[in-house]
Formats: structure tokens, sequence, C-alpha cells
């Protein structure tokens, strides 16, 4: 589990809550110049989701799953709604938030370590990239064998980055390289708290259509947003 000293996203959710402090989270990346997140975002209300969240909250349905769910803005949602939602997030800082920000039900846990069944699990803000690399898909599948419920539902959005690959005439050419394009390596910072470098990956629609369905599950697009985004369902067998 995370140590609070290295839980540079959980100290911003955080401290945010308590104090209102905008510093935002700087983000590195080896294929990206610097970037910036502003913590805000994690606290933002339905109305200020994106179509593809709201989406998504609308069709979550039984007892559900809200996984790496930060600062509980998802969960509240749906809490609010009746539903019997479960955040977990791996950072204790971001728990202890969520807790006092009234989410009834917060576990500090690892996905990939859960144990339990669900009928819906959310995936948001590019969830699907816990797998760390496209290449552990399977791992995802393996687990979904053993905490979906008969008929339960895995939402998720995510982008393909193939965009960063097109040329002034809209043609996409990707890169010769052994490893899947989407896969990428992040380390957080807020004010001097600095995070461990962790794997994560943008996967594409098909990419995780084929390894569904090379277990027995079956992916449905659900809605495609402007960028080469989209929302997506997984099902065991095609149930929906």
């Amino acid at each position: 589990m995370m140590e609070q000293h290295k839980d540079p996203m959980g100290r911003a959710i955080q401290e945010y809550w308590k104090t209102g402090d905008k510093t935002p989270v700087r983000v590195f990346s080896p294929m990206f110049e610097e970037d910036e997140m502003p913590v805000e975002t994690l606290f933002r209300t339905y109305d200020q989701m994106p179509k593809l969240e709201q989406q998504a909250l609308d069709l979550s349905r039984g007892k559900t799953l809200d996984v790496g769910a930060g600062a509980g803005c998802h969960s509240l949602i749906l809490q609010e709604r009746g539903i019997d939602v479960t955040a977990i997030d791996i950072s204790p800082l971001s728990v202890e938030t969520m807790r006092g920000r009234g989410v009834m039900k917060v576990l500090q846990q690892d996905f990939f370590t859960l144990t339990g069944q669900y009928d819906t699990l959310l995936l948001l803000m590019n969830g699907i990239g816990i797998v760390g690399k496209a290449e552990n898909l399977p791992v995802l599948f393996h687990l979904l064998d053993r905490i979906l419920a008969p008929g339960g539902q895995l939402l998720f959005d995510s982008s393909d980055l193939c965009y960063l690959f097109e040329d002034e005439d809209g043609i996409i050419e990707l890169p010769d390289i052994d490893e899947y394009y989407g896969n990428l390596v992040y380390q957080l910072q807020y004010k001097d708290t600095l995070g461990e470098p962790f794997n994560w990956s943008y996967i594409d629609a098909d990419t995780v259509s084929d390894a569904a369905e090379a277990h027995g599950y079956q992916l449905e697009i659900l809605a495609e947003g402007p960028h080469y985004d989209y929302l997506a369902r997984i099902t065991k067998g095609g149930n929906k």
C-alpha cells in the first residue's frame, strides 16, 4: 500500500478539501512535457463532468465498486442516488478525505487483490490504465472472473493515443516499437511530496475488445468523444 509521505495526489486532495489550497499536482512523463493537474477537477459535480462520465454514472446499477475513487466525486453522486457503492483507492490520504466528505463505504485497497462480487465496476478517468501496460489486460479479465457478479458490467472510459502520431494530412503512422504505443510511465509531485514512478496505459478500444473476447467477455462501445476518447462496457458472454 502507498505510504503517506509518497502520496502526492492524496496530499493534494486532502489539503484542497481542508483548506481550499489549489496548488496543482505536477505530472512528469518521458513522453510529454511537464504537465499540471488541477486538483479541483477531482471534486467536480455531476454537471461539471464530461458527458462520458455522466453516462457511466447513469448506467451504474446494483452493488457498485468505484475504483481509484480519489476524492470520491463519483461515489458521492451514486450514493445520493441510493446505489450501494464502495469506493477504493490505494492512497491513504484520499481514503481519509472520502470518509470525511461522507462516502459511507471506503476501503484503502489494491484493486487486484480485491475480494467480493459487484454488479458494476467503474474505472473512470481512464481507469483501465490501472493495468499498467496493455499487455497486462489478461490480469484484469482473470480478476473479473472472480469479482464480477453474474450479469455484471465493467464501465470504463479511455483514449487512443494514436493522435500523437497523426501528421498534417491526418495520416496516423504508429511507431515501430516492440511495446504498445499507449504504455506510459508517470510520476507525480505535489509541493515537496514526490511519488514513485508508475506505469499507466491508454488503450484503444480494439485492443481491449480483442483481449475481452479471448477471455470470454464482450466489449460494447457506448459513446465516443471528440478526441479519440470513448466509453465502453465489458460484460461476460455479452450479458448487459
